[in-house]
């Protein structure tokens, strides 16, 4: 993954901004459409596994949960995509980890063990944050929902994405052919959703959507049109939710970008298995410790592994 994931918002805006001659009336057009359309807080004021919440000035490690929303709004349905990303500025490194959505773990606030991608669909944004966070014993400080169904309306407003597709397929009646291709949204939707053709399943799927946010970034950066510019900002403000301000997103672009240089993407594995009649992947406790263990590590975040009651030993059995 070329670009820093959890600087899509503020990076794409900031490239919005430096468009032309139009700098300050943008400044103050992404400014008001992050702090009104986009901003969505959390119940809580900062993670309880956090003393205190993290100073992005002092360029303290920092945690997002990205969320792919399966829904025509960013406010409700079950998440398509999450992804757990740690920034260290320190040492300019990013770990990365996908949760796959069958995953069963406790929901927390509900009392039952579910698929993760239940969560959100549960209890929105704050269910989602406190099941990531007490299934990988992380503080997660900020999270960023975008709703799938908003990816074509961002693609058109950028005047479509360019992408290198390794192996040919077809999906939603599109053919999508092997090698460089320009897509429009809708295209760029069926070609991102798609995984019953790919070997790799969702780790595929999550590949080509970043393709596509990519494209998005790159197409965003070499715009000349306030026009389309606005046409950006009106999607985005429609389709992303998230607890940064537009402040916070500065800071990250000043503080933290240069991470995006030490990238790791760690991939979770676990084995399938029907619970009453429903499939879910199960991750052995080990699996879970390793991952909880290096993300962790990265944050500054003292203490060991995750602790397994007995219940989940019963569960997985």
């Amino acid at each position: 993954m070329r670009k820093a994931l959890i600087i899509i918002g503020s990076v794409l805006l900031l490239f919005i901004v430096a468009v032309g001659g139009y700098g300050f009336y943008l400044y103050k057009s992404v400014q008001s459409t992050v702090n009104s359309d986009m901003h969505a807080g959390l119940e809580r004021e900062k993670s309880e596994k956090r003393e205190l919440e993290v100073d992005m000035d002092d360029r303290e490690p920092v945690s997002f949960l990205l969320l792919g929303i399966d829904a025509e709004d960013s406010t409700s349905g079950r998440t398509d995509t999450m992804m757990v990303i740690t920034v260290n500025p320190e040492d300019e490194s990013m770990r990365m980890v996908s949760l796959p959505r069958d995953t069963r773990m406790e929901i927390v606030g509900r009392g039952v063990e579910d698929k993760v991608n239940h969560a959100y669909a549960f209890g929105g944004a704050d269910m989602a944050v406190a099941t990531v966070e007490n299934y990988f014993d992380i503080p997660i400080d900020y999270f960023l929902t975008v709703n799938m169904e908003g990816f074509k309306d961002m693609v058109d407003a950028v005047g479509g994405v360019a992408v290198n597709n390794s192996f040919s397929f077809n999906q939603s009646g599109y053919e999508f052919n092997e090698g460089e291709l320009f897509l429009d949204g809708d295209e760029a939707l069926a070609y991102a959703r798609m995984r019953q053709e790919d070997s790799r399943g969702d780790l595929g799927r999550n590949e080509r959507q970043r393709q596509i946010v990519n494209g998005m970034i790159r197409e965003g950066a070499s715009l000349s049109s306030i026009t389309r510019a606005e046409s950006i900002l009106d999607a985005m403000g429609s389709n992303m939710l998230t607890n940064l301000t537009f402040d916070k997103m500065i800071k990250l672009q000043q503080n933290y970008a240069d991470a995006r240089h030490s990238q790791e993407t760690m991939e979770m594995t676990g084995d399938g298995q029907r619970i009453d009649g429903i499939w879910y992947l199960i991750v052995p406790d080990e699996e879970r410790n390793r991952i909880s263990s290096e993300l962790r590590a990265h944050l500054g975040v003292d203490g060991g592994s995750v602790a397994v009651n007995d219940e989940d030993e019963e569960t997985d059995e």
